[in-house]
Formats: C-alpha cells, structure tokens, sequence
C-alpha cells in the first residue's frame, strides 16, 4: 500500500507548499527525467556573469550563504521553477562540467537582452547558438530534448539601455518594442526548432516600478509611463505567443505573468506595516548592492536596484506558479 501511494504520488500530485526555501513545489513525470534549459538576462541567471557585483558580499547571504552568481540574497525564479520540478537548479553554462549535466543548462547571462546592450555577454541569440552547439556535440539527445522545459526571460535591459542612451525622448519606443518581440519570435521558433516543445515565457515586469526608478519619488510611487512601456510590450508577446500557437498547432508556450506578480505582491504589501516598503531596495549602491542597509531581506521586496530578493522572487512565484501545470502536462 505504501508503494502504491508513493507511485500514485510520483505520476500524478503537485504538491505546493509554503516553505519555499526548503521544499520542492511539483512533480513532472520520473524524478530526474525532465531538463530545464535557461536563456535570458540576471532575472533567470545564476552564475554566469562571473565578473559581476553579484559574485561579491552581500549577494547570496541568504543562499546559499556567500555570493553565488545570482542577482539575490538568495534564490531566483530559475531555482524555484526548478524546485518545482523536483530538480536542483541548471548548470551555469560558464560553470558547466561533465557531472553537472543532468539537470540541463542555464545559458541566461546578467545585463543581456535580445538586442546587443552595455553589456559584453552572449545576447539570447548566441545563447541559443550556445545551446545548439551542445546538441551537436550530443551532449543532450532527442530524448532529452522532448521531454525538456525551456525558460526564457529576457527583455528588461534592452528598455534599459535605450532609456539610458536615448534619455526622455521616449517615441522610438514603439519600434524598439516591435523589433524586440520580431526578434523574441524567431528565438522561440528555433528553441522549438531544436527540440523543446514545452516553453516558459516571462512577462516583462512592471520597469516602471524597479528601485532604480522609484527613488526619484523618494520610493513613495511606481512610474506609470514606463510601467505603459511594459504593459505595451507584454501585449504584443501575447499576441505573438498565440500566432506561434497557430502556426505551430499546438500548445508549446506558457507565459509567466510577472507585471501581474510584481504589481500585485507590492501593493499587498504596501498595506503590510510589518514588511519595508516594497518599493525601496535592502541595499543601496546604485543598480547593485554595496552595503546592505536594511536588517531583515526576508521582510523586503527588492534586493538591489533592480532585482528581487528571495523573499520577492518567492511571493511572485507563488503567484505564477499555476501557469507552470499547464506546460509541464503536456506530452507535445
């Protein structure tokens, strides 16, 4: 009887619990079947960028405990869709090694976009030339590839950087969103092209309320015209989502809605007296985290000034993580 229910457990049960930073969160088929392949930017990347602020104290003093690579105190989405799919976190691609292989690869580098940026890392383009390149070398086969899940989060810092160079004149936005969406098509086509036919995509979160931004307004309110931005750009990778639904005939993405998620856990917790206000980060020093300035990360909503900490990460995906049945059911 207790081998049967643990069967029945296995196949069938997702199981959510509210330890996130202890537990797993789901059940995809056989235990250790399923890889998850990674593009994108410092939002997905946990250990890429090896020469980055977040190899430095205080990143990671939450998990694992010293710097790590991630743009955290502690875990990031990637570990906590991993989690949910009873494995442990990729393999950074710029830390891959031979026994390091069987949970997939995380190719996602911090700074990057769709578009070449500031930033001297692989854009999601060459990611994926990255990826097809292990499947050359056969290093991951038909079959891994099929019964496989794909994130993919990226975007944010191709705003950023035109934002950055083109300063307040804000009218080639339109095109810029055209061209990134354009290009975010053709990149999911070729993920699907080489196998993958089960694939996660991020939202853009609400850019507009990043700490970067909202210190202008000593942290006191979201910029609506960038979060328009967001909100514009999410509209048309929906509608391009479902146009590849249709060429395609079947139902291969899933898209995490992270403006929701973010939006939706600041302003509870902006009623919440006992959290720090959700706007303002726990470090100060810019984009990155130089000092840590508040005393508990488990009570914030931003680490740094730009990316969640655990605490953040693990409220959005609780908020997303009932996307994530649907794709990880599908056979096709």
């Amino acid at each position: 009887m207790v081998k049967l229910f643990s069967l029945v457990l296995l196949l069938f049960v997702i199981i959510i619990t509210t330890e996130g930073t202890k537990s797993s969160y789901g059940v995809y088929e056989e235990s250790g079947s399923v890889k998850l392949f990674v593009f994108g930017d410092s939002y997905a990347d946990t250990g890429n960028f090896l020469n980055a602020p977040s190899y430095t104290a205080p990143y990671g003093m939450t998990f694992p405990g010293k710097p790590s690579g991630r743009f955290s105190d502690g875990r990031i989405l990637t570990d906590y869709i991993a989690s949910f799919m009873k494995i442990e976190s990729p393999a950074p691609f710029s830390l891959r090694g031979s026994s390091e292989l069987k949970y997939g690869m995380n190719f996602a580098y911090g700074g990057t976009g769709v578009f070449n940026t500031l930033v001297h890392g692989p854009n999601m383009t060459t990611q994926i030339d990255k990826f097809e390149e292990l499947i050359q070398q056969n290093v991951y086969t038909k079959i891994d590839l099929e019964s496989s899940i794909a994130l993919v989060s990226v975007a944010g810092n191709d705003y950023y950087n035109f934002l950055r160079v083109i300063g307040n004149n804000t009218k080639d936005l339109g095109e810029l969103s055209a061209s990134l969406i354009n290009r975010l098509s053709l990149n999911l086509r070729r993920i699907q092209s080489l196998g993958i036919n089960k694939i996660a995509i991020d939202l853009l979160e609400p850019i507009g309320c990043l700490p970067i931004v909202t210190q202008l307004s000593s942290y006191e309110k979201c910029n609506d015209t960038l979060n328009m931005v967001a909100m514009n750009h999410n509209q048309l990778l929906l509608q391009a989502v479902e146009k590849l639904k249709m060429e395609m005939g079947k139902s291969i993405f899933v898209t995490l809605d992270l403006y929701t998620a973010f939006l939706s856990t600041i302003e509870s917790m902006q009623k919440n007296h006992d959290v720090m206000n959700p706007l303002q980060p726990c470090c100060v020093g810019g984009l990155f985290c130089r000092s840590v300035v508040c005393d508990k990360p488990e009570l914030t909503f931003f680490w740094d000034g730009l990316h969640p900490s655990q605490n953040g990460w693990h409220a959005v995906y609780q908020m997303v993580q009932s996307s994530l049945p649907q794709i990880f059911e599908r056979k096709n």
